[in-house]
């Protein structure tokens, strides 16, 4: 046969074979790249806040607010789940979800959510993005004394004092008779917010300091406390002489605790007692946040746009076809 005619079989045999495969078999000619003016969706967390929203006896809700950053199309099925964990024990203690849907229009926009968490210790609070059932971003921030948040029934802003060099509770002997001493206990207590206080009551409690038996117990009713004004009130109570005593000093209101102290009174004259007790919540702290560095799908790559995937486009066939026929005459040469 010549050898025209047989490259001619040859290249024709290609060809047919070529166009079969593109037919029959899937991946081997490449889908047409996406449209340039439609660029994939990207969704990450750009930042998230917490606060303390409502408080009760036993709980309290950190309000949780996402800012989620869209850029790109339309992303589908969309929805941000927050989740708080115990940071002592780790256990997870609440978990709430909330659907976008659909999410189009590019920028950034605010998603609130709220965990519920026991009112005490800390929890570590994480933010978890996905976009059609996959997860593409995260963030988490920990806060710390939950114990200090105070119910509404609770909350007070009056305070005992706290002077440089001087205690808030202080005592003097009024009389001493019949082995029995009287004590006029005083209390600083300053209203350092923005309204006027009333319906508090102040109880002094006198525990021999050997036995903590309780020797005598008083109150005092306080009147209207205007703000930025400090109280002074006296209670007054007898106790047997010669011992020494630690004062707990309470303030009430409604039949709540609202602050607590403690001094002691040296009546013993062998032995002195001293007291440096502080007895204060943690305030409520919530960190900055941090992102887990997902920042949404990949960005595209040659192989998304037809240049590197697997399989070959119709103009990679065309040449291996040229390129055969080149070396097959190069050959018979």
């Amino acid at each position: 046969m010549r050898p025209e005619a047989l490259l001619g079989a040859a290249a024709a045999a290609a060809v047919l074979v070529a166009v079969a495969l593109a037919a029959f078999v899937p991946g081997f000619v490449s889908a047409p790249a996406p449209d340039a003016d439609e660029p994939p969706a990207r969704f990450d967390v750009a930042e998230m806040t917490l606060a303390a929203g409502e408080v009760t006896g036993e709980t309290a809700t950190l309000e949780t607010t996402v800012y989620l950053r869209h850029r790109g199309g339309a992303a589908d099925n969309v929805s941000v789940v927050a989740r708080a964990t115990d940071r002592e024990s780790g256990l997870v203690v609440n978990t709430t979800r909330r659907d976008l849907g659909t999410v189009d229009d590019e920028g950034e926009r605010e998603v609130p959510l709220a965990v519920t968490v026991p009112r005490e210790g800390g929890y570590e609070v994480t933010t978890l993005l996905y976009v059609d059932g996959e997860r593409v971003d995260r963030a988490s921030a920990r806060v710390s004394g939950v114990g200090a948040l105070t119910p509404p029934y609770a909350r007070s802003s009056v305070r005992f004092h706290e002077f440089a060099s001087q205690p808030s509770v202080e005592y003097r002997v009024e009389s001493v008779a019949d082995d029995a001493a009287t004590l006029n206990v005083t209390s600083y207590l300053t209203n350092g917010g923005d309204d006027p206080e009333s319906g508090l009551k102040l109880v002094v409690t006198a525990r021999q300091a050997d036995s903590n038996v309780v020797a005598a117990r008083s109150d005092a009713r306080l009147g209207g406390l205007e703000p930025g004004r400090t109280a002074t009130p006296d209670v007054r109570l007898t106790v047997p002489d010669g011992y020494n005593y630690y004062l707990d000093v309470t303030l009430w209101r409604d039949g709540v605790v609202l602050e607590s102290t403690r001094t002691v009174a040296n009546l013993d004259p062998q032995e002195t007692l001293s007291v440096n007790e502080t007895r204060r919540e943690v305030a409520f702290e919530a960190s900055d946040f941090e992102t887990g560095g997902g920042g949404g799908p990949p960005q595209p790559t040659e192989a998304d746009t037809g240049g590197g995937a697997p399989g070959f486009g119709p103009a990679a066939v065309v040449v291996a076809l040229v390129a055969g026929l080149l070396a097959t005459r190069r050959w018979s040469a």
